[in-house]
């Protein structure tokens, strides 16, 4: 499978890339190529010198190259920047690539961090990301919820559960397997994409609950 990551040259990007390069072909995207070739270069070494060998490859190249060729395609962006790259790239994708949303609609303030939604009477990530999808259906909410420092680390554990939400079920089984592959992460489904607010809501309530007791990498797990 070709596992796309635009925005790939950032922490999660990395930490995505290091995780499934295992048994995937992972194309790190960027607005600049160069870039991106070079992080894909460190990405597939630091794979090399911590597996061994992998069965995947690590590329590089923009956001709407690496987009076009994706199965998969992570979009690893700002919130801010939805409209100008998601215009830009989505409806080039193929007709079957199942394309995962991590993004998180928040600010800081001096209050903590808050849900831009509802702070500021905006649409949350999927829904800003959906209007540009040529298949909303094909559209997955994932992956708010997990510690960036220890996903760039796969000698570090993960303890994790991971919301995600989607309208098609291939689609969702798809996102739930490649988390699954990550040790010590497990897909929990909680519905349709339009309760992905729910899951985008987990972060900035995370990061308070973090800043406030003093915790360290903090995550979601249901017992």
């Amino acid at each position: 499978m070709k596992i796309g990551i635009v925005g790939g040259t950032g922490g999660m990007g990395k930490g995505f890339a290091l995780r499934w390069c295992i048994n995937h072909d992972i194309l790190i995207g960027s607005r600049d190529a160069a870039r991106a070739t070079s992080a894909a270069e460190e990405y597939a070494k630091l794979a090399s010198e911590i597996y061994g060998k992998v069965n995947g490859t690590v590329k590089g190249n923009d956001n709407l190259s690496i987009a076009k060729e994706a199965d998969v395609l992570i979009l690893s962006i700002p919130y801010e920047n939805i409209d100008s790259t998601c215009s830009q790239i989505l409806a080039q994708i193929r007709d079957s690539c199942v394309v995962v949303s991590p993004i998180v609609p928040m600010v800081k303030t001096e209050l903590g961090f808050e849900f831009i939604p509802l702070k500021e009477n905006k649409p949350f990530s999927y829904q800003l990301v959906s209007k540009y999808m040529k298949n909303r259906t094909k559209l997955v909410s994932a992956f708010h919820v997990i510690s960036e420092k220890k996903l760039v680390d796969p000698n570090l554990s993960l303890d994790y559960d991971i919301f995600v939400c989607g309208d098609d079920t291939n689609s969702v089984k798809i996102v739930s397997d490649l988390i699954n592959e990550i040790k010590g992460l497990r897909p929990i489904y909680l519905g349709s994409g339009s309760l992905s607010y729910f899951a985008e809501m987990a972060t900035p309530l995370l990061l308070n609950a973090m800043i406030k007791n003093k915790l360290k990498n903090p995550g979601i797990k249901i017992v």
